[in-house]
């Protein structure tokens, strides 16, 4: 993939050197049905999701004002894979957490995401590239509101999209049920995450969502 001069520089801005990069998402990958837990180190970062990411984060440069770390949401996982990647783009490393999608995404609670959706009441995830916003204290505890900059999420502000902790994502869920619970289309996220996720991310940051 050929990355213009201005990108390139960028990724220079952001700490980020091709060593980095690699490996930070072309490392080996895990065993065969091995299933990390959450908050564990990963590098389990889609190389496709990973050049988005760094692709919008260029596309969306104006409007990022922190390019030391991004998160990735790849929803081409099972939910009870932690598939939410805090990405350090200083130093490569990755730690991965659980995150749930929306239940218009998944209407038969199979764990898998059918569908993404921009529409208002669809309580569904939308995909595209989100800026972090201002953290809150709400109805679900610590959270973090966010921005969508994309035509395919260009409502998460109006739908009330935000990063927030759930009860019903966690290890033992999983074990219960083989399945997180679901959002109304926020990227809910474990009780025991949501503090690391939204003080490393904070404000003026990119969220990166999209299957592999």
């Amino acid at each position: 993939m050929l990355f213009s001069r201005r990108f390139l520089l960028g990724l220079t801005f952001a700490g980020l050197s091709s060593r980095t990069l690699a490996r930070a998402v072309f490392a080996p990958a895990p065993a065969a049905g091995a299933v990390p837990a959450a908050g564990a180190e990963s590098t389990q970062v889609a190389p496709s999701l990973i050049e988005r990411a760094l692709l919008a984060l260029e596309r969306h440069r104006d409007s990022i004002t922190h390019r030391d770390f991004v998160g990735v949401a790849d929803f081409s996982l099972h939910s009870r894979t932690p598939r939410f990647h805090l990405v350090n783009l200083t130093d490569g490393s990755v730690k991965s957490h659980l995150v749930a999608h929306g239940r218009g995404s998944d209407p038969a609670h199979t764990g898998w995401l059918e569908r993404f959706s921009n529409e208002p009441r669809s309580n569904a995830t939308s995909a595209g590239a989100y800026r972090t916003g201002a953290l809150y204290v709400g109805a679900h505890g610590h959270s973090m509101r966010l921005d969508g900059l994309d035509p395919t999420n260009s409502n998460a502000a109006s739908r009330a999209i935000v990063v927030h902790g759930a009860w019903y994502v966690s290890e033992a869920m999983i074990g219960h049920s083989g399945v997180l619970g679901r959002s109304q289309g926020c990227f809910a996220v474990a009780n025991s995450s949501v503090g690391e996720i939204v003080s490393t991310l904070g404000s003026g940051r990119l969220i990166y969502a999209d299957r592999a």
